[in-house]
This record gives C-alpha cells, structure tokens and sequence, in this order.
C-alpha cells in the first residue's frame, strides 16, 4: 500500500537503516539516527539506479511524489534523471558563477583597448552606481527584458535620459557578447526597442557673444570663490578649446613649452589619433602658475581635495552653471 504522512511522521530509528515503501520505486530511508530520507530506485539501460529527492519533513510526500513522477517522464523519454539532474546543478553553478556584474567585467576588459581611457572609465562607472546595484549579481542567462527595463527606469526617473539610452547601449553589447560566449541564449536588450522616453534633442548649454565679457569679469573677480586651479583650468580650456576630458587628463610630459605644443597622445582623444595643440602665450603662463602651485606633481590640473589624483570633469562644469 502507498504510504501516508502519517506513517512518515512516525517513523522511528532502529538498530539498522529500514526502508518504507511508497509506490512506483519511491521509498523513504530511515537512518539508525532518525534521519528520513527519500529515495527513488529505477532502471535504465538494465542497470539499477537510485536517485536522491531530500529529507523528509523538509521535502513532503507530496513533493517527493511530484519528483518520482517527473523523474519517470525523463525515463519514458530515454533519458536518465541522475544524469539531468547532474547536468541542471552544473548549470545552475555556471549560471552563478556568470552573474551580468562578471560578464560585463570580462566584456570590458576585453574590448576596452579599442576605447580611449576615459571613455572605458566612463562605462565601468556607470555600470557600477547604476546596473550592478540592481541586477549585478543576477545570472545573466536569467535576466529578463522586463528586469532590465526596470533598471533603466530607475536611470530615467532622475532625469537622466541619455544616460539611460547610453546604459542600455552598453548592456546591449555586454549581452550580445553573452550570447556569443554561450552565457545567455537572447539579447533582451534588443527587446526595449523604443521603451525608454524619447529624448528631447536641442543646443548644448552656451555663452552668447554679449555674455562672454561679463563671463570672463566674473571669472577674474572670483565672486563666486573658486579655487585658483579651477579658475586656471577654465581659462586654459577657452584658450585651447579641448573637451573637459581632455583637459584634466594631461600630464606635463605632453607639453614642449620650447615650441609652445601640446601633444595630445592618440589615446585620450575620442578619435584616436594623437593630437597637437597650439599654445599661446597666455596658455603658457597658466601652465607656468600650475607647475609652481603643483610641483611635480602627476597630473597639470591636479584635484584641491586629493592632490595625487587629477581634477574631477565636474568640477569644472558644476561651476560652469554658478
């Protein structure tokens, strides 16, 4: 007769391990220290086989049923259900071992000789204060788009639209490559085609011909207390008309004040080809001040807070906006 939980709750340990027999090869295994455990006997390829469905109370008589039944359906199928079961734990330990965080590391670190310095510092950046905290550590076989689009929405109700867009260009590929790899089967990145806010497109924030003037007596009174580096790095930056990234990336070596260039290696410029900046004399002098503020230091615009690293790209920009 088929067993009851009645009888699986009154079992009690002897002198030797017994089993008590269910239906069907299912049985539960009485140990001579009171652990009850379920059991399956079967045969495949005319071998005997036993499979192992947890303890009991933990795994009911219910749950150990549902387990023999579905074990018996892979037998009808011809497949052996303590091969599949070996072969689902190895790949519920892959799935995580290669959580989105680790993969999105191995994709970065393979591709990130094709992108300038910064740009590579840029997307490890935003991947670590915006995706990892919410889905880094997730499998990334298992992420959904419906996941990812929440992720990116957390992004989007800060008002960071275009960071948001940028994300999940990035998730994108770090997906694709996950794909390619054999870590995921889809990209559902692919999926949110059109899911996030549009983007409203205009000018980038300027000056006007009539504004500079004002600008520039704002600046050389310091109303608003800057530190004299940063003053100096904004008056460099109008002299030579580099991006901010350039800028707080260079480094003295960079400079032949003998010929008043700067050479702008291929690496820090977006395009990837080295760069050379005519320096006038203006320009000189504020490297002169920088190289007796600095010493010799690393990096030409050093941070005020941290001397040993070079000036944050905010903050020139937050005080641009004062």
């Amino acid at each position: 007769m088929p067993l009851t939980d009645k009888e699986c709750r009154n079992a009690k340990p002897g002198f030797k391990e017994y089993k008590i027999y269910d239906s069907l090869g299912l049985h539960l295994l009485v140990s001579p220290a009171g652990g009850r455990y379920w059991r399956y006997k079967y045969k495949y390829l005319g071998r005997e086989r036993k499979l192992a469905f947890g303890v009991y109370p933990e795994v009911s008589l219910a749950e150990a049923r549902d387990k023999r039944d579905k074990a018996r359906k892979l037998l009808s199928e011809g497949i052996d259900p303590a091969s599949a079961k070996r072969e689902n734990r190895l790949k519920a330990a892959l799935a995580a071992a290669n959580t989105f965080e680790v993969v999105t590391r191995e994709w970065h670190n393979r591709y990130k000789d094709r992108w300038t310095q910064i740009y590579r510092r840029d997307i490890l950046h935003r991947m670590e204060m915006d995706i990892f905290p919410k889905m880094g550590k997730s499998p990334i076989s298992t992420i959904t788009p419906l996941e990812l689009l929440q992720t990116l929405q957390k992004i989007e109700d800060r008002g960071a639209h275009e960071m948001a867009r940028r994300a999940l260009q990035y998730c994108s590929q770090v997906f694709q490559y996950a794909v390619i790899t054999a870590r995921c089967e889809r990209n559902p990145a692919i999926e949110l085609k059109g899911a996030l806010k549009p983007m409203r497109r205009g000018h980038f924030a300027a000056l006007s011909p009539e504004e500079l003037p004002q600008f520039i007596k704002d600046l050389n009174s310091n109303e608003v207390r800057l530190f004299i580096q940063t003053r100096l790095a904004i008056r460099f930056m109008m002299l030579t008309f580099v991006r901010t990234g350039e800028l707080i990336g260079a480094k003295w070596p960079e400079f032949d004040f003998e010929n008043a260039e700067w050479y702008i290696p291929a690496e820090r410029m977006k395009m990837k080809r080295p760069h050379i900046v005519p320096l006038s004399r203006q320009a000189i002098e504020i490297l002169e001040k920088l190289k007796s503020l600095n010493g010799n230091r690393e990096w030409v615009f050093t941070s005020v807070a941290k001397p040993r690293q070079h000036m944050s790209n905010n903050t020139i920009l937050a005080h641009l906006h004062v």
